[in-house]
């Protein structure tokens, strides 16, 4: 490794990865509770769980939105020798990092349907949702700035805009395995050009 070299994740990505495993999640877990009767009845349950769907969503896009913008309007040029993470080994990562937390936000999903039937599942794939489109908010400003924004992985354990970031790093267009928006890329093989 070069001395001084450090690696970087893409923030995009960091977005996304959490937004598909909350979704997922949350739309399994909905549909097992709706086979639940549960307390409140299923129509009671799935009507609360369309509500927590639309707040959690909206939430989750608009938490820490302005950090987001004012840290990726001050990124820094990265330098060329840091080492880009790939999307996948950025997404296992953060999956492995975090698998007890998600089993335990499915059971608890799942468990709860006992009261209110898919609420709370529909309340995960809110969240996942909100993020997602957060995401794609993050890729519209990457291609309307010709750039890529990168962050180091130790700095965002507790996510890309937490306090614990300093800022963010930048690159052009084709650096990395991951298109603007962290969605992967269509050519394999991409150079890692800056």
């Amino acid at each position: 490794m070069v001395r001084g070299a450090y690696v970087l994740a893409r923030v995009a990505v960091l977005v996304r990865v959490p937004a598909r495993w909350l979704w997922w999640l949350g739309v399994v877990a909905a549909g097992v509770g709706a086979c639940v009767p549960g307390l409140t009845g299923r129509r009671i349950g799935v009507l609360g769980g369309a509500a927590l769907f639309v707040v959690a969503a909206v939430v989750a896009f608009l938490v820490r939105r302005r950090r987001y913008t004012a840290l990726a309007e001050a990124a820094g040029r990265a330098p060329r020798a840091v080492l880009l993470q790939d999307r996948r080994v950025t997404a296992r990562s953060w999956a492995r990092a975090r698998r007890w937390w998600l089993l335990g936000a499915f059971a608890v999903a799942v468990a709860s349907s006992a009261a209110a039937p898919a609420a709370a599942g529909m309340l995960l794939a809110g969240v996942g949702a909100g993020l997602w489109a957060k995401a794609v908010s993050l890729g519209r400003w990457e291609r309307a700035h010709d750039t890529l924004l990168w962050v180091r992985p130790e700095h965002a354990g507790r996510g890309p805009a937490a306090r614990s970031v300093p800022g963010y790093e930048a690159t052009g267009p084709v650096a990395g395995g991951a298109a603007p928006g962290g969605v992967p890329r269509r050519r394999a093989g991409v150079a890692a050009a800056r």
